[in-house]
């Protein structure tokens, strides 16, 4: 069984049942059920997930994009800085980017206010932290590769003869 094709088919879609995943990729359900069991017991498999689309629902939420430029540690460069930045629960990713700034730091706060008080007391504040520069997302398009919103019919032109 290909590995690589059980976990992009587990990425697209992790409600796939054992019986939907044997059949597209041509093994048992037993070899299926093992190779999912190993790939989660060695930490391939870290998380399923669901994508939800909170614009249906009530629910306030603020979502921020802050850069963030550090000086690294001696020793252990910028990944004790990372490790502290990804410890927070408002912060939902942390990625280490090439170009002007070091990480890219993805959060969600109540409000606005809330995610501005997270970045005054608790971010900047970090030994490390040089500065940092906050971005507001304003509407997601797309996430997961996954497009947001109700889909709309096709607006390409028609050819014709």
């Amino acid at each position: 069984m290909n590995e690589k094709e059980l976990l992009e088919l587990l990425e697209t879609n992790a409600n796939l049942s054992i019986a939907e995943i044997s059949a597209m990729l041509n093994a048992s359900e037993d070899e299926v059920k093992e190779k999912i069991k190993e790939l989660e017991s060695n930490k391939t498999i870290l998380r399923y997930m669901t994508l939800v689309n909170w614009e249906k629902c009530e629910r306030e939420q603020v979502e921020a994009l802050i850069e963030v430029r550090i000086t690294p540690q001696r020793e252990v460069g910028y990944d004790a800085v990372a490790e502290r930045i990804y410890r927070f629960p408002e912060v939902r990713s942390v990625k280490l980017m090439s170009g002007t700034y070091d990480l890219a730091v993805f959060v969600e706060g109540k409000s606005m206010q809330k995610v501005a008080h997270f970045v005054n007391t608790k971010l900047a504040t970090i030994e490390g932290v040089v500065n940092t520069v906050t971005h507001f997302v304003l509407k997601t398009y797309k996430k997961d590769g996954v497009i947001i919103g109700d889909q709309e019919e096709d607006r390409r032109l028609m050819i014709s003869p």
